[in-house]
């Protein structure tokens, strides 16, 4: 499938999604996201794909944010379906039963961060930075940014930056846990693909089942340990729970097939 503002590829299983858009820092406008929405769903109905890296083009930026020109005339209620938009599709990306890192090149501010805060994790490279930076255009985060940024370095420190506006560089994104590596930029997407590379190997409806659950964590509509309890017994009616037991007994290198 062609897109007009993403570069695709997919080799050994690892779908690579580049956002491609240099000259405007790859800001996020009504392409990005079309074609964003669309490329989740081929990642999750095409067999091939194991897994994805959502990264952006040049060395400047990730996504260095919303494209602030297609904010001009929104009225409130234009605005919030703007955000309803945009928080639909990232949603589609944190639950994406298979696995998506962000792999963050620069920039990654505002919409940005927020799209790479919807990835199941991240690596950065060591000129990455982070940050929420509405509160200097009069605006908040619209796609989810105050509530995932919350989830993933706390309360204090997530009112911190949302308010002040502040950036933080790679390293204080690793401190804080936002990130979960940080590699010097050649080796970014390298580092990448050899995490997915492992996590490839694995069972892939238990991959799937382990994001659900964990995911559950922070569904005020799901008790996660309930979501745990009925994943797990779901996992004993699949082939690859089979397969996996079978070779771990018999001390051999195990094959899934994804039944």
């Amino acid at each position: 499938m062609n897109h007009s503002t993403l570069l695709t590829s997919l080799e050994n299983g690892i779908f690579t999604i580049t956002i491609n858009r240099p000259d405007k820092l790859n800001a996020l406008n009504k392409d990005v996201f079309a074609d964003l929405d669309n490329v989740i769903d081929e990642i999750q109905n095409n067999p091939s794909v194991k897994s994805a890296i959502i990264t952006g083009a040049g060395n400047k930026a990730f996504v260095a944010g919303a494209d602030i020109t297609e904010f001009n005339g929104l009225d409130k209620a234009g605005a919030m379906a703007l955000a309803t938009k945009g928080q639909d599709i990232f949603f589609k990306i944190e639950r994406s039963s298979k696995p998506i890192i962000a792999a963050v090149n620069g920039f990654a501010l505002g919409g940005g961060c927020e799209l790479a805060m919807a990835c199941h994790f991240r690596v950065a490279s060591d000129n990455a930075k982070f940050g929420q930076p509405e509160v200097n255009l009069g605006l908040i985060p619209g796609y989810g940014g105050t509530q995932r940024l919350t989830q993933l370095i706390g309360k204090g420190r997530s009112i911190e930056l949302l308010i002040s506006g502040s950036l933080i560089e790679a390293a204080t994104a690793l401190q804080y846990g936002l990130v979960n590596y940080v590699v010097s930029p050649d080796e970014l997407l390298p580092k990448a693909k050899a995490i997915l590379t492992l996590v490839n190997t694995k069972a892939p409806l238990a991959i799937a089942a382990c994001i659900q659950a964990a995911n559950a964590v922070y569904d005020s509509t799901s008790n996660g340990y309930a979501t745990e309890i009925n994943a797990f017994g779901n996992c004993f009616a699949t082939e690859d729970m089979k397969e996996g037991t079978s070779a771990f007994l018999e001390k051999r290198k195990a094959l899934f097939t994804g039944k």
